[in-house]
């Protein structure tokens, strides 16, 4: 996923291909912990609004794992199929009673399945073996026959070879476009094994100039960009091929190196006026929502991709204002929300940084403290991330960092916060947003767990401060305090523009919060509790906060007095003797 984003930030792929992964249960929406093809596959569509290719062998695959498979595919707006050979079945070889003995058979079943809603791709084997080569032109041409509409190729490293492929290809009466395969060499070795895994022609020039650089890898990696680069602008500059297609193998910087030597690479300072739209992540020009959102709940700000998933099955974007959301349907919470946008991190890493043993609910203080300051935990380890925060601090963060900090230890979690801000530019670096000449507004905002007893407290001390908005539950949502009104938002951050209307693209809702509550809850114990034994004592510690503490917001509407949520709060503390 990280690498189709970071991908498509710098230019716009026809498509991307997915690798099979079978799903246990395609039709099911159920929480698997392993990502599938499908999940991998409706993610980029919904973040990232990209065309998908999916990948299905038909070695070691059933017919109705296939239909199950497409026909959820189908509902999830795929359109496209690339029919491989099984990795672990030879062409001919029927592996499973309900399966394939050869491609042919697989095209033939989807046509029969589908009709034509799947663009039908193949592969096309450039092999050196005379025998075998005719053999897998003749297979090739009655795949195409059997519906097949594009060829992309086996990943080959003579230009010379492809344009004999080609030609091969029309003399068989194969008429269908054909996509040239670039793999980038990225280490010797890798390279070796593809010659004896993947049946292809390696020219011995090449093995030859790379064997005297073989153990040094950035070497390799440089000349295989610098080589993979000039085959790409002899095909392109022939005119007979239109587009490429690159194997990444998940490693996705040399393919952005060669792009930028053939120009087809979009620098960020280009995007910069979009990327600062908004003050969230707005989605790609390519999705529905890029040009129709312009609203948002201010919960998701540090996982907008959560909740661009939660809402892709929405058939309009708020836009102007946040409106009514009861009738809103958030989408419930899936394998992708905590697998694929969880973190990137090792098991190892993350006991590192958030704790390899917790002895009570002080050391998990500790813990934000460390992420929010950037000292080193007990361990001598910098906590780069939390569940709920994946990325650094935002700058507007900065300036009260030492006040979160101070809650935070004495247990007050915070997940989301941003300062007061009254009339700064909207070129500001740091509270900007939106186009120049214009002015920003924000209310304070605060967003936190914390214990039974805290909230308690704080619910009560608020009664005395009827400028700040609360909404307080406990993750079952039987407990729910607010003083808002249920069906109605609070714009917790404008702008004024010159010649358009007031912009509000951040809101702090009722319900939008008890949907995101479930999501902020699921977090302690999928991302951080799973890190521990079952039974231990840290995995105790954990799903006693999940089960016992509740999530907060704060709004202090007079944006024009200054922040005054720390006040209140420390008013709860000292009222409770939990400042010493």
């Amino acid at each position: 996923m990280g690498i189709i984003g970071r991908v498509n930030e710098h230019c716009t792929p026809l498509f991307c291909g997915i690798t099979w992964r079978p799903s246990h249960e395609p039709l099911s929406d159920k929480c698997q912990q392993e990502p599938s093809t499908l999940v991998v596959s409706v993610a980029a569509i919904d973040l990232y609004g990209q065309n998908i290719m999916i990948h299905i062998p038909s070695g070691n695959t059933s017919k109705s794992q296939v239909v199950e498979h497409l026909t959820r595919a189908k509902d999830f707006g795929i359109g496209s199929v690339l029919a491989v050979r099984g990795d672990e079945s030879p062409e001919g070889d029927e592996s499973k009673e309900d399966g394939f003995a050869y491609t042919v058979d697989l095209v033939k079943f989807i046509r029969s399945e589908f009709g034509d809603h799947f663009t039908l791709g193949v592969v096309g084997y450039l092999a050196s073996d005379v025998q075998s080569y005719e053999e897998d032109l003749k297979h090739l041409k009655e795949q195409v026959d059997a519906g097949a509409d594009l060829i992309i190729t086996q990943m080959f490293f003579e230009v010379k070879a492809f344009f004999k492929f080609v030609e091969d290809c029309q003399q068989y009466g194969i008429n269908v476009p054909i996509i040239p395969a670039i793999f980038p060499i990225q280490d010797f070795n890798s390279l070796r094994q593809l010659k004896r895994s993947a049946r292809m022609d390696i020219p011995q020039w090449l093995l030859d100039i790379l064997t005297p650089m073989k153990d040094n890898s950035a070497e390799v990696m440089n000349y295989g960009i610098k080589y993979a680069a000039q085959m790409c602008k002899e095909l392109l500059d022939s005119g007979h091929v239109h587009g490429l297609h690159f194997y990444t193998l998940n490693r996705e910087m040399s393919v952005s190196e060669i792009l930028k030597k053939l120009g087809m690479y979009q620098e960020n300072d280009e995007q910069d006026s979009v990327l600062r739209k908004f003050p969230w992540l707005p989605g790609p020009a390519l999705a529905r929502r890029g040009q129709m959102e312009d609203v948002r709940p201010i919960f998701w700000t540090a996982r907008p991709r959560s909740y661009m998933i939660r809402t892709s099955n929405w058939d309009e974007f708020p836009n102007g204002r946040w409106g009514d959301s009861s009738a809103a349907s958030f989408g419930e919470l899936k394998d992708y929300h905590l697998v694929l946008l969880g973190t990137h991190e090792s098991k190892e890493s993350l006991l590192n940084m958030w704790g390899r043993e917790l002895h009570s609910e002080g050391d998990v203080f500790e813990i934000f403290v460390c992420y929010l300051t950037g000292k080193e935990n007990r361990y001598g380890y910098k906590v780069k991330e939390l569940p709920w925060n994946q990325d650094e601090l935002a700058p507007e963060t900065l300036q009260f960092v030492d006040k979160l900090a101070h809650v935070n230890k004495h247990g007050i979690l915070t997940i989301n916060s941003q300062p007061n801000v009254n009339a700064v530019p909207s070129t500001d670096p740091v509270a900007g947003w939106g186009k120049p000449g214009g002015y920003i507004f924000q209310k304070a905002y605060l967003e936190f767990f914390t214990s039974k007893e805290i909230a308690l407290c704080l619910y009560e001390i608020l009664q005395d401060f009827p400028f700040v908005n609360y909404h307080i539950l406990n993750f079952s949502g039987k407990e729910d305090e607010t003083n808002a009104n249920d069906y109605s938002s609070n714009a917790v951050t404008w702008g004024v523009f010159p010649g358009s209307e007031i912009l509000q693209p951040t809101v702090v809702d009722p319900i939008a919060f008890q949907f995101w509550k479930d999501e902020a809850f699921a977090l302690w114990k999928h991302q951080w509790g799973s890190i521990y034994p079952e039974s231990s004592k840290s995995r105790e510690i954990i799903d006693t906060i999940h089960d016992t503490y509740y999530l907060v917001n704060l709004v202090d509407n007079d944006y024009v007095a200054g922040n005054r949520l720390f006040d209140i709060l420390h008013i709860v503390l000292k009222k409770l003797n939990k400042l010493g």
